[in-house]
């Protein structure tokens, strides 16, 4: 993995680096990377994906937190002293792709109890890769704060500009998303950055590459079904 917490892009100057890259990678500590190792596992049980995805989860939730609009306050101590700190902006919604994005809504919850949570539903057909929108419930006023839209796999990048459309339509500007991953490809990111240039993108991992059939290598499998407990019980409709 690397360990920048930024990275380029393919395509883009080496300028692109540094705290004005649009693409955040969360620190590759030897926690984070403990719990990638586990949860990638093929032989990993349910429990394990659950109790070591959260591990991953939760540090990706503060990055991305971190990447919000913060403002300057102060607080009393209970000992009577004045505390300079910040406090995230409260105008923040969540939009989680269904189904492998519900699995961030927990930790996110813990981490910012007052969000509302919209979903779209996107799939990506079997066959030819494309994905297709199918349904979508946002929170009312969402186009007035900023949006943290919840994708745990970015592979092509596909499905993630179907929400961003969906978004975008709902009028909410790609200067005020960050789009939050598990695991992203370099071909998804140069996608998306190519395509949506003020949009963030959030991710504890990224990828070699995509194999010939668009999946994540080395990747994690199906991060829905392996979380969800479904593996292998798929009926095409």
């Amino acid at each position: 993995m690397p360990s920048d917490t930024t990275t380029t892009v393919p395509g883009e100057p080496d300028n692109a680096l540094g705290p004005e890259s649009r693409v955040h990678l969360v620190p590759q500590t030897p926690s984070l990377i403990d719990a990638h190792t586990r949860i990638r596992d093929r032989s990993a049980s349910r429990r394990d994906v659950l109790v070591h995805g959260r591990r991953v989860i939760r540090l990706l939730l503060e990055e991305a937190v971190g990447c919000l609009p913060h403002d300057e306050v102060r607080v009393v101590t209970p000992a009577g002293h004045t505390y300079v700190g910040t406090r995230t902006t409260d105008d923040v919604c969540a939009v989680s792709v269904v189904r492998a994005g519900e699995a961030l809504e927990a930790e996110l919850w813990s981490i910012a109890p007052d969000v509302r949570i919209g979903k779209v539903l996107i799939q990506r057909d079997h066959v030819t890769k494309q994905p297709s929108l199918h349904w979508a419930h946002l929170p009312d006023g969402i186009q007035d704060g900023h949006v943290l839209l919840l994708e745990p796999m970015l592979a092509t990048g596909g499905s993630l500009m179907a929400a961003l459309d969906v978004l975008n339509g709902a009028g909410v500007a790609d200067d005020r998303i960050i789009a939050v991953s598990i695991l992203a490809s370099p071909q998804g990111i140069e996608h998306v950055t190519r395509a949506r240039p003020s949009v963030r993108i959030v991710t504890s991992s990224i990828e070699e590459r995509l194999d010939e059939a668009a999946y994540l290598v080395p990747g994690i499998g199906d991060f829905g079904d392996r979380w969800f407990g479904t593996e292998g019980n798929v009926t095409w409709l």
